[in-house]
């Protein structure tokens, strides 16, 4: 009788039933984060696109201060289709950006940028008009 109380005492675990409470568990709270997280490493590429086009236009100012402001294609070497940055700015792009960028007038230009890790159809604009990257293309962009 000793034996088998001891052997009662010493049979001890998790069932099955408590086991697969904890898998659910574990399921749900995963199939909560998972998608967060793939959120906010979206809202991360979109901020380091929005950061290239700040860039790029601080660049284009700095050329133009030479010109008198002129952002044609003879101050800065820009042209009236969006093409890659002139390389006299010395940009360099973060991750899998891609900028071009355009002469609108002598007076205002345009940046588009994409980021290949939130896809094509996602294009992000900034010109001097309005002053703020922009998800939509600005008026003369």
């Amino acid at each position: 009788m000793f034996s088998r109380i001891r052997t009662a005492r010493d049979d001890e675990g998790f069932t099955l039933i408590e086991l697969l409470v904890v898998m659910i568990i574990i399921g749900i709270l995963a199939a909560i984060a998972i998608p967060t997280f793939l959120n906010q490493r979206n809202n991360g590429y979109r901020t380091q696109l929005k950061e290239d086009l700040k860039n790029t236009a601080t660049a284009i100012e700095s050329a133009a201060v030479d010109n008198n402001g002129d952002y044609s294609s003879a101050g800065v070497g820009m042209t009236n289709a969006y093409a890659a940055p002139p390389a006299a700015f010395g940009l360099t792009v973060s991750g899998n950006d891609t900028i071009e960028v355009k002469f609108v007038s002598a007076t205002d230009y345009c940046v588009k940028g994409v980021n290949s890790s939130l896809g094509a159809a996602e294009t992000w604009y900034y010109s001097k008009s309005s002053g703020i990257p922009s998800a939509t293309a600005p008026a003369g962009c």
